[in-house]
């Protein structure tokens, strides 16, 4: 039998408690990990699932460093891996810029940012208690390089399936067998590939808008469709830049279809290396009942 992906899974407002009720099902369903986005309150969450589930394996993806000093994440991840028996991972990142700006919080240089929030964390450890794994959100190369040289894995998300593999021939082979890869897939199960692509639009949407996100698909061959977005973006057409996203980009970089075909591009990225983390999304509901569906088609 295929083995079972990562699950991506948001505590929203007014329903945590739900969302943690699934979380443990998850784990009785012997789904790979849970992952928790940084759309705030992940490490809150985090702490939920120390104590709400006893196996699962579970990490931040991605913990924003701008939005914390290092040594109250020491602290708090500290505490989190404690309490769960070892099963949490810290995943950093640098999210994104304009996100940032909005919140009035000052960015600097990526790497060297990354690189000094890690040694700072590192530092705190002696008063904070040990410290989980750290990943990092490395999209493009550099921060890869970066991650194999100073953490113990990398996370991706929206990552393009056909450019993986060169991406991990970068990686020492001294590293592979303990060096944790996952990527944060969008998935919508349903026959109607049209409607579940659309989904999709919507959601790479807010990420054809980063400049790091199209310099990452153009390097994973996907030049005409980035010149294309970046042409209607500096029109202000927004219509123009979901009609550029091209099935055979998109299909690279999500999941849509039924369920052998969801299964299948779940299988193949495993068979990179890489755990795919299913982020849910459905055609007829919300988180809750495309989790569901992803259960139904492992049942």
């Amino acid at each position: 039998m295929s083995p079972l992906p990562a699950l991506s899974i948001i505590g929203a407002a007014t329903k945590r408690l739900a969302i943690l009720e699934l979380a443990a099902e998850a784990e009785t369903r012997g789904f790979a990990g849970l992952a928790c986005p940084g759309v705030g309150g992940n490490l809150a969450l985090c702490a939920s699932l120390a104590h709400v589930t006893t196996t699962i394996p579970f990490w931040s993806s991605i913990q924003p460093i701008y939005l914390a000093h290092p040594m109250e994440t020491a602290a708090t991840a500290a505490h989190i891996a404690e309490v769960s028996g070892g099963r949490f991972r810290l995943g950093l990142g640098v999210s994104h810029v304009p996100m940032l700006d909005r919140i009035g919080l000052p960015t600097g240089k990526p790497l060297s940012d990354m690189r000094e929030y890690v040694a700072a964390l590192r530092a705190a450890e002696r008063g904070a208690g040990a410290l989980p794994a750290i990943l990092l959100a490395a999209l493009r190369d550099r921060m890869l390089d970066l991650a194999t040289e100073i953490a113990d894995g990398a996370l991706w998300a929206n990552a393009s399936l056909s450019h993986t593999p060169t991406q991990l021939a970068r990686l020492p082979t001294d590293r592979l067998a303990t060096f944790q890869l996952a990527n944060m897939v969008p998935t919508v199960i349903d026959s109607d590939i049209d409607a579940a692509r659309a989904i999709h639009r919507r959601t790479l949407g807010g990420y054809i808008v980063l400049p790091n996100y199209r310099n990452y698909w153009r390097v994973a061959g996907y030049s005409d469709e980035m010149d294309a977005i970046e042409a209607a973006l500096e029109l202000g057409d927004r219509d123009a830049a979901t009609a550029a996203m091209s099935n055979r980009w998109l299909d690279d970089c999500t999941i849509s279809g039924g369920a052998t075909r969801v299964r299948d591009r779940l299988d193949a990225w495993a068979a990179t290396g890489v755990t795919p983390i299913a982020v849910m999304s459905s055609t007829s509901g919300g988180q809750a009942k495309a989790i569901r569906e992803l259960f139904d088609l492992y049942s």
